[in-house]
């Protein structure tokens, strides 16, 4: 799974700077690269990039803010892709 989510930000990031340089050039790199827009491997990367997204959507919140277990205690923190916030009584039982 970790594999499919690096394939789906590589495109993302793709994605992104072809857009950045639209937006701020009106150069089409993944165009200019493959043949113009209508051109079929142009057409396959915009499409990857669009399925990229929307994968990248469904698994962007998955995991965030579901308590985090401990295999001596129930800790009342929560973990993200970050870090692991513990709650109070963590640190009052850590003192």
């Amino acid at each position: 799974m970790k594999t499919l989510h690096a394939i789906a930000v590589t495109l993302l990031i793709i994605g992104a700077i072809n857009w950045g340089l639209i937006g701020f050039f009106q150069f089409d790199l993944v165009s200019a690269i493959f043949g113009g827009q209508t051109a079929v491997l142009s057409r396959i990367i915009y499409g990857l990039v669009g399925i990229s997204a929307i994968y990248y959507l469904t698994t962007l919140f998955s995991g965030v803010g579901e308590p985090v277990q401990d295999s001596d205690h129930l800790q009342t923190g929560f973990q993200t892709e970050f870090s692991e916030e513990h709650g109070i009584e963590e640190e009052i039982d850590d003192k």
